[in-house]
């Protein structure tokens, strides 16, 4: 079963409000092996919403609608749903007679606009909102659905769990349950994890993807299966595959960070870290310092100024000489061009050297990036933090 979302309202286009109800709508039309193909935005206007709902339907199985049911004049939805589907507008006295009472469990009046919503396409089935106040319905038109849910995330995901996703469940038979696994990988470009596990990409089931994030690759393997437990078994298998190709390049899995990790990793240890920074400006000891274990781990933090040798074998020394200095067990030296008047968001095409000194090794590394935009200072950060994990690893 192919399934669509249309968010609806025009504050979302004009980013006023983030889109969270088709992200969280995403996650549990898996669980129902419902497949995701295409999410649409549109504006509160009937004849754009029509547009969407249409085209949606010659692609998509179920059409999931949300927001535009509340009462005012600007909740096109229904509207919209009923003009889509060739239908007109009836009242549902029983749904009005929901809307009464539950204003009057509030002790409120219902003003005379909230009768709009108990106004549903004809031959809707209609489904009550024992949260809000605005109903939920299901349009059939030859063999599709367009479901309609309100905007508000409490509501709609009360009515997700408790209605449609039983609804669809029993649609789909329950036959079909799809899982995803996430691998987190860092200091590695996107084209370089592609080039060690492009024929994986290329299997059916289960699917593996890339997506890239400033100094990171992520890499989802989806498996879609009868049961739990067999595309579970479908994951471990391709997870396996991809682990012996990409080796110590992944750090973790799902939600990890990289500062998660070598936080935890340091705390295993025992050890304390010693931190200098330049162009970073004190962002990798933040990071560190917000983890549950950043008391513990932190020995030092300082920022460096009128550093002019950007080498990485003077990165090397610094990390050395501010570790015997600290008496820390691990020492991080980030050396960067911090051009104080560039823009933040900007390209940079400075330089940047690292080093990582431990008692028994030390590491460092030049690149060719550096400078204070937000680009810079993420990639710089996350190479950093990834040398201080492999550091870590050799003990």
């Amino acid at each position: 079963m192919k399934a669509e979302t249309i968010s609806i309202g025009t504050e979302l286009l004009l980013g006023q409000i983030t889109d969270t109800n088709a992200v969280w709508i995403a996650e549990r039309l898996s669980e129902v092996g419902v497949d995701l193909y295409f999410r649409t935005t549109v504006g509160d206007n009937v004849g754009r919403i029509v547009d969407a709902i249409t085209h949606a339907l010659t692609r998509a199985d179920v059409i999931i609608t949300t927001g535009g049911l509340g009462p005012t004049v600007d909740d096109m939805t229904r509207e919209a749903v009923a003009k889509a589907t060739g239908r007109d507008l009836v009242l549902d006295e029983n749904l009005l007679t929901q809307i009464h009472e539950r204003f009057g469990k509030w002790g409120s009046t219902m003003s005379e606009n909230n009768v709009r919503q108990a106004y549903i396409p004809r031959g809707a089935t209609p489904i009550e909102n024992p949260v809000g106040t605005a109903p939920v319905f299901i349009v059939e038109v030859d063999g599709k659905y367009v479901i309609s849910l309100p905007g508000v995330p409490r509501e709609m995901k009360h009515l997700m769990e408790t209605r449609i996703l039983p609804w669809l469940r029993e649609k789909t038979g329950g036959e079909q349950i799809i899982l995803s696994k996430t691998l987190k990988t860092c200091a590695v470009g996107e084209s370089l994890v592609d080039s060690k596990i492009a024929d994986l990409e290329n299997s059916s089931n289960p699917t593996v993807g890339l997506l890239a994030h400033p100094g990171q690759t992520d890499v989802r393997v989806t498996a879609k299966a009868p049961t739990r437990t067999e595309a579970e078994a479908l994951i471990k298998e391709m997870e396996a595959k991809v682990r012996e190709r990409l080796g110590d390049w992944i750090y973790g899995e799902g939600d990890e960070t990289v500062e998660e990790v070598v936080a935890r990793l340091l705390a295993a240890h025992n050890w304390r870290i010693a931190i200098a920074e330049t162009n970073t400006a004190g962002k990798i000891a933040e990071r560190l310092r917000a983890r549950p274990e950043g008391t513990r781990i932190i020995k030092s933090a300082m920022l460096l100024d009128n550093v002019t040798e950007l080498t990485e074998e003077n990165a090397a020394t610094i990390a050395q000489q501010f570790r015997n200095v600290t008496n820390a067990d691990i020492a991080l030296a980030v050396l960067g061009t911090t051009n104080s008047g560039q823009d933040m968001y900007a390209e940079d095409t400075g330089q940047s050297a690292i080093g990582v000194a431990t008692a028994s090794d030390t590491i460092h590394r030049a690149y060719t990036i550096g400078g204070i935009s937000d680009q810079a200072q993420t990639w710089i950060a996350i190479r950093a933090l990834d040398l201080v994990r492999r550091a870590a690893l050799k003990k």
